[in-house]
C-alpha cells in the first residue's frame, strides 16, 4: 500500500518525531511504499489567503451558484493596480460563469497543487500531531483546511450548495486513515468527553466527511508526563501500527497512562 503521513511538530526531538520514525519504519517493514510531509521542515503555510478562493471554485458548481459568486467582479477586483484591473477586466468580457469558474481554478496555490499531488498518489493518509485545544495543530489544521478542497477531497449537489447537509459529495479514494496523537491529559479525561469532541472534528468531519470509510485514532495519553516503561510502550505500538497499516483494527488494549502531570503547552509530546 502507498501510505503518506503528515507530520506536524517544530521539535525534532519531541515524543510525536519518535512516534514519526518508528511508525515509518513499522510500514517499511510491512513492505509498504512510504511518504511523509513534515510541514514544518517544508514551512507549509497554514493561512487560507485569497489566493485559495481558486481552490473552492469549479465548473461543476451548479450555474445559479457561480452566478450569485459574481466572479468577473471578483477576478477584477484581486487584479491589483488600474493598469492590472484594466487588463483583467479585458479577460473576462464575455466569458460565461463556467469559462470564468476553470480559468480561476487553473491558478490555485503551487502548494496546495503540490500537496493534492501527495495526497492523490496515497492509498491510506497517517497523521502525527500532538492535540492542540482538542485539534490538529493550527498548521496541521491550515493544511486540511487549503488541501481538501472542493472538487477535490469532497463536492456538492443543488441542495448541498442550499445549505442541506445531505448534498455533500465525498470525492477521496483512500482506503484507511490513522491518526496518531500525543494529548497532556490521562485518559480519564478523553473518556469523560474531550474524545468525543475530538472524533466529531477530525474523524468525523475532517476524514468521514471526504469519504475515508476506515478512520482510527490513536491515543497516546498524558505522553508528556509518561514514566519510560510507558513511552517505550507507545513508540511499540506505533511500529505495530505501522506494521499492519493494511490489515483489520486489531484488538489490542490501550495504553493508559493514569499520572497525569501538570506541564506546560510547550512541552515536546
Amino acid at each position: 500500500m502507498k501510505v503518506l503521513t503528515v507530520y506536524a511538530h517544530p521539535q525534532p526531538r519531541s515524543f510525536c518525531h519518535a512516534v514519526l520514525e518508528d511508525f515509518t519504519a513499522g510500514l517499511r517493514e510491512a513492505g509498504h511504499d512510504s511518504r511523509v510531509v513534515d510541514l514544518y521542515a517544508i514551512g507549509f503555510n497554514p493561512v487560507f489567503g485569497r489566493r485559495d478562493f481558486a481552490s473552492y471554485v469549479d465548473d461543476s458548481i451548479p450555474p445559479e451558484v457561480l452566478t450569485r459568486m459574481a466572479l468577473a467582479e471578483q477576478v477584477v477586483d484581486s487584479a491589483g493596480g488600474p493598469v492590472r484591473r484594466m487588463l483583467a477586466a479585458r479577460v473576462v468580457r464575455g466569458k460565461s460563469p463556467q469559462q470564468l469558474a476553470r480559468l480561476i481554478r487553473g491558478r490555485m496555490p503551487k502548494d496546495v497543487v503540490a500537496q493534492q499531488r501527495q495526497v492523490a498518489w496515497a492509498d491510506g493518509l497517517a497523521f502525527v500531531a500532538p492535540i492542540h485545544f482538542c485539534h490538529f495543530p493550527a498548521i496541521l489544521k491550515g493544511w486540511v483546511d487549503r488541501v481538501f478542497t472542493y472538487g477535490f477531497a469532497f463536492g456538492l449537489t443543488s441542495a448541498g450548495w442550499n445549505g442541506d447537509i445531505t448534498g455533500r459529495v465525498p470525492l477521496l479514494h483512500h482506503q484507511r486513515a490513522l491518526v496518531m496523537t500525543s494529548t497532556l491529559f490521562n485518559q480519564q479525561a478523553y473518556d469523560d468527553g474531550i474524545r468525543d469532541a475530538i472524533t466529531r472534528l477530525i474523524d468525523d468531519w475532517g476524514l468521514r466527511y471526504p469519504g475515508i470509510h476506515r478512520v482510527d485514532h490513536e491515543y497516546f495519553y498524558a505522553a508528556a508526563s509518561a514514566p519510560p516503561d510507558a513511552m517505550a510502550g507507545y513508540l511499540r505500538r506505533a511500529r505495530e501500527l505501522g506494521r499492519t497499516f493494511a490489515e483489520p483494527a486489531p484488538s489490542v488494549p490501550t495504553i493508559t497512562v493514569t499520572d497525569d502531570v501538570a506541564t506546560s503547552p510547550g512541552s515536546a509530546t
